[in-house]
């Protein structure tokens, strides 16, 4: 991904706070000669040898996961709040934008069987499940329902390189950075206002 050096998000906590709040991500993969995609959740979590990894699985009728052992280097995408800037915002003539959050993690998959399967979906469902008003466990699932679990294939990413770009107008002076976070609230769109409230976090 290129990334302006202004853009460049290096701070490793911070990334990690992206990813666990925006763990709806794109799989990317080469499957039977061509590139093939699948959004899901892929959680961050460390292996049993305290490596960083993220999880997940995807249907064993998805023909994505048929090539995870013949090339098992994937790309896993992660975006967060964004927005269209417009250069009428500014003091000055400028060119219009768009203001962003994103995340490339690059890594070897391993497909998991047996117990991690279950520990796998246990995890992700205790997750989402958490707020909840009767929050469901896998472990109280029937055996019939769990008999569903036999259609999936889960799976480990080791990663090895994190790329992060946050491009929330760093480049623009105080007056005009508090003029476009006033105009993004303005919007009444939630993704602006969104984004706005990120702004705020960079600069008081």
């Amino acid at each position: 991904m290129y990334i302006p050096d202004l853009f460049k998000n290096e701070n490793p906590e911070a990334i990690r706070t992206f990813l666990k709040e925006n763990a709806f991500g794109i799989l990317i993969n080469q499957t039977n000669g061509k590139l093939w995609v699948t959004h899901i959740p892929l959680e961050l979590d460390y292996n049993k040898d305290g490596e960083e990894i993220l999880y997940g699985h995807i249907s064993k009728e998805n023909p994505q996961w048929t090539a995870f052992e013949s090339n098992d280097d994937v790309l896993a995408v992660f975006t967060g709040v964004h927005s269209y800037i417009s250069p009428s915002w500014y003091d000055h003539e400028n060119v219009p934008t768009w203001n962003y959050s994103a995340v490339h993690v690059y890594g070897k998959i391993k497909i998991v069987e047996g117990d991690a399967v279950i520990e796998s979906l246990s995890k992700l469902v205790d997750k989402y499940e958490q707020n909840s008003k009767c929050p469901v466990r896998v472990a109280d699932l029937s055996k019939k329902t769990m008999m569903e679990a036999r259609g999936v294939v889960a799976f480990e990413i080791k990663i090895q390189e994190i790329q992060a770009l946050t491009k929330m107008s760093q480049n623009r002076d105080d007056k005009n950075y508090a003029a476009i976070i006033k105009e993004l609230n303005n919007t009444e769109n939630p993704q602006s206002i969104a984004v706005a409230k990120e702004m705020e976090k960079y600069r008081k």
